[in-house]
């Protein structure tokens, strides 16, 4: 009631107090809940050791919920961001995400699959990742809807997993309406490659938009290049910079790569060869090879900056060690 703040003043600091009194009496559910308080300093001073203390006492008792939450901290261990000391095990993770997952907690079941697809604490198989994630998609959990969906689109990529667009579709689908924003953007292509869907760009449309609006770049990418092509929507230069340009400021490569292509021709925003470059060089710098080509290929022509054949050589050569093969034609005409 104090954590909430239901029918008294909501205090964090109150409610970790009873939680202690209940904890201290071996109720489980408070120790779960004292673990959490711990894990994230709501109402304490943030201690990972503490948090680990009291999720093993309700783990100890068979409680999924503190068998799930401990085995997340053992899983990322310090590396998580919450500044945890607690020393990283993926087979203890692994370990208690199973004794949760048994008893049928979704988010462990969940857990347990992403383990067995990446070998994380157990040996690699995709099958046991989808039996878990199936196990965790039917009771609603959205990250298992749409990592069943993912394996069922690019079956071609796991085993023992049998290539449905329309499985895919159906998983996308779910937790796309939970809000799921990869799911979302999946569900979105779909609709737009009529894989599983009657094909409907204005459907295809309508869930970029929903992801790209949570700040998904790689959608708000894809967004920019619909608003461009006027696919499912009015055509728009300027719509489609806007989300270009947001998508870049995330530095997400194919977006930057994509906004100095239109600086370069003035497509939804003013013509500057500069701009054009400063971005090329944003995406040329992490390692994308079209934007390394372009940004040789202004080096080249000195457009926006110095011409210099020395950069551009070593520009273009970048591409083309990826295998690039618009940047080798550049390298064997011109040098």
């Amino acid at each position: 009631m104090y954590y909430y703040g239901h029918g008294v003043e909501q205090s964090y600091e109150k409610a970790t107090e009873w939680y202690l009194k209940a904890a201290d009496q071996g109720l489980a559910d408070a120790q779960c809940n004292l673990g959490l308080m711990y894990e994230y300093g709501t109402g304490v001073e943030q201690s990972d050791e503490k948090a680990v203390e009291w999720y093993q006492k309700a783990a100890d008792q068979g409680l999924a919920s503190a068998q799930c939450n401990l085995g997340n901290m053992y899983e990322y261990g310090c590396v998580y961001g919450y500044g945890r000391d607690v020393e990283r095990s993926d087979l203890i993770a692994a370990m208690w995400y199973g004794k949760a997952a048994e008893q049928g907690y979704a988010r462990a079941q969940y857990n347990l699959g992403w383990m067995y697809r990446n070998g994380r604490g157990v040996r690699r198989s995709d099958k046991k990742a989808a039996k878990w994630y199936h196990k965790a998609a039917k009771q609603g959990n959205a990250d298992a809807q749409c990592a069943l969906g993912l394996m069922y689109e690019y079956a071609r990529v796991y085993d023992d997993v049998e290539q449905s667009y329309e499985k895919a579709a159906k998983w996308y689908h779910k937790a796309a309406e939970q809000g799921d924003e990869l799911a979302q953007y999946h569900l979105g292509l779909m609709y737009e490659y009529g894989r599983g869907v009657e094909r409907s760009d204005e459907k295809a449309a309508e869930w970029v938009l929903k992801a790209a609006e949570q700040g998904f770049a790689d959608t708000q990418n894809h967004l920019g290049w619909m608003y461009e092509d006027g696919t499912g929507v009015e055509q728009s230069d300027e719509k489609a910079a806007e989300w270009v340009l947001k998508a870049a400021k995330q530095g997400f490569a194919d977006a930057q790569n994509h906004l100095g292509l239109m600086y370069k021709n003035g497509t939804g925003v003013e013509q500057s060869y500069e701009k054009a470059v400063e971005w090329y060089l944003k995406a040329a710098e992490q390692g994308l090879a079209i934007a390394q080509y372009n940004l040789g290929e202004m080096y080249a022509l000195g457009d926006g900056v110095e011409q210099s054949n020395e950069k551009a050589r070593e520009w273009l050569q970048k591409a083309a060690d990826q295998g690039f093969d618009c940047a080798m034609f550049g390298l064997y005409d011109r040098w």
